[in-house]
């Protein structure tokens, strides 16, 4: 290690913005742009405001409308698609900023077990019959999640 050159901080800064640049258009760009796709495709056809009628009443626990849960349920597959679904519902106004603030800690505490949980814990040779719990486990802090920022929302107004 003494014998390595040491790096300039602007090419370590470039190099590591590259790198940033290549994960969001290749991992995240995708995702984001499908959920708009996907939201609109629905919004179009009517389909959302069907779900958002039939999550309505569970939704309302939180106090948001029923469409919120297609951010969850994208949320559970890709935490980018729950962005972008979050984003497509804001823009189409069915989302308001207070829900996108309940909305956003549950997006990334879901963490998308749909892909991480086989990845990470096959990886780490975790038992499989461990992956239920664990995804139940991230389900659950995403919802609790949604709660502590009602609560707070009700203190900060």
């Amino acid at each position: 290690m003494a014998n390595e050159p040491k790096q300039n901080i602007i090419d370590m800064f470039v190099a590591g913005a590259r790198r940033g640049f290549t994960i969001a258009t290749t991992n995240m760009m995708p995702n984001v742009i499908l959920a708009f796709i996907v939201i609109h495709a629905l919004n179009v056809t009517g389909l959302l405001t069907l779900f958002g009628k039939i999550c309505g009443p569970v939704m309302a626990l939180w106090g948001l409308p029923g469409e919120a849960a297609a951010v969850l349920f994208a949320s559970f597959m890709s935490m980018g698609g729950g962005v972008g679904v979050a984003a497509s519902l804001y823009m189409a106004k069915s989302l308001t900023p207070a829900d996108l603030t309940l909305l956003l800690p549950a997006i990334y505490l879901m963490g998308n077990p749909l892909q991480n949980v086989p990845r990470c814990l096959g990886t780490a040779e975790v038992n499989t019959r461990f992956y239920g719990p664990i995804t139940v486990i991230c389900i659950l802090n995403a919802l609790v999640s949604m709660w502590v920022m009602r609560a707070i929302l009700l203190f900060v107004k």
